[in-house]
C-alpha cells in the first residue's frame, strides 16, 4: 500500500483547476484522482482519499494499492509505502471523514440510508422543542459521531478513547449523467483509540470505514503517541 499527499503545482496552468476543485464537488475530485491510476481503465476503485485545504489549495491524502502517477504534470505527490506496525493495547491519534448514517427498510421493504445527525433531531422533536431547551446541531453530531463510530471500530479491531466531532457539511452532489442529484453528509471526527485486534484494524485501515468513499469519506489516519 501507499500513502500520498497530493497538491496541485501552483503555477498559473493550474489556476482553472483549483477554481473547479474550489467548488468542492467530491465526485469530480473522485474523477481526478482515479486519473493518477490511468494505466488500467478497467480496474476498479482501489484507493481512499481524503481532502483537506491549505493555504487555500486544495491538499489530498490518499490511500492506494498501485503508487499514483502524475501523467499531466499537474500534481505534486509525495509517497510512501504504508505498512504500520501495530500491536494489541496500542494508543493511537486518529482522524476520520465520516459518512454516518443509519440503514431502515421502507414500507416496500427496500433498506435506504438516513443521514444520522438528522435522525436524532427528528427523533428529538427538535423543531416543537424551544430553542432554549432544543440540543444544537454540534451536540446532536457529537452524539452521532460517537453513536456511529464506536460499534466500527469494535468490529474492526479497536475501542474508541476520546472523540471531538467537527465540520457537519451536509453535501449536494450531481453527476452530467443523472438527473437526480446525490445527497450526503460528512462529520470530521478526530481523538484517540485503543488497538483490540491488530490484524483486524490493519484491514480496516486498508479498507476503509463507513460508506461514501467515493466522495471522500472512510480513511482513516493514524499517528503513533
Amino acid at each position: 500500500m501507499y500513502l500520498s499527499r497530493i497538491r496541485l503545482c501552483t503555477d498559473s496552468n493550474t489556476g482553472a483547476l483549483a477554481r473547479q476543485l474550489c467548488e468542492s464537488d467530491s465526485y469530480r475530485e473522485h474523477q481526478m484522482l482515479w486519473q493518477l491510476f490511468g494505466d488500467n481503465p478497467d480496474a476498479k476503485r482501489d484507493f481512499l482519499f481524503r481532502r483537506d485545504d491549505h493555504n487555500g489549495w486544495p491538499l489530498f491524502y490518499l490511500l492506494s494499492k498501485r503508487m499514483p502517477e502524475d501523467r499531466n504534470h499537474i500534481w505534486q505527490i509525495d509517497h510512501k509505502e504504508y505498512q504500520p506496525k501495530l500491536y494489541k493495547e496500542q494508543k493511537l491519534a486518529f482522524s476520520l471523514r465520516a459518512n454516518p448514517v443509519i440503514t431502515r427498510k421502507d414500507q416496500s421493504g427496500k433498506s435506504k440510508r438516513h443521514d444520522l445527525v438528522m435522525d436524532l433531531k427528528k427523533k428529538s422533536d427538535w423543531k416543537k422543542t424551544s430553542k432554549n431547551d432544543r440540543a444544537t446541531i454540534h451536540a446532536l453530531a457529537r452524539q452521532a459521531g460517537e453513536t456511529w463510530l464506536t460499534p466500527r471500530l469494535e468490529r474492526n479491531g479497536a475501542e474508541l478513547q476520546t472523540l471531538n466531532v467537527d465540520g457537519y457539511i451536509q453535501h449536494l452532489n450531481r453527476k452530467k449523467s443523472q438527473k437526480k442529484a446525490i445527497r450526503y453528509s460528512t462529520l470530521d471526527l478526530k481523538g484517540t483509540l485503543s488497538v483490540t485486534d491488530p490484524e483486524i484494524f490493519t484491514k480496516a485501515l486498508f479498507q476503509g470505514i463507513g460508506p461514501a468513499k467515493a466522495f471522500g469519506c472512510g480513511l482513516l489516519l493514524i499517528r503513533r503517541l
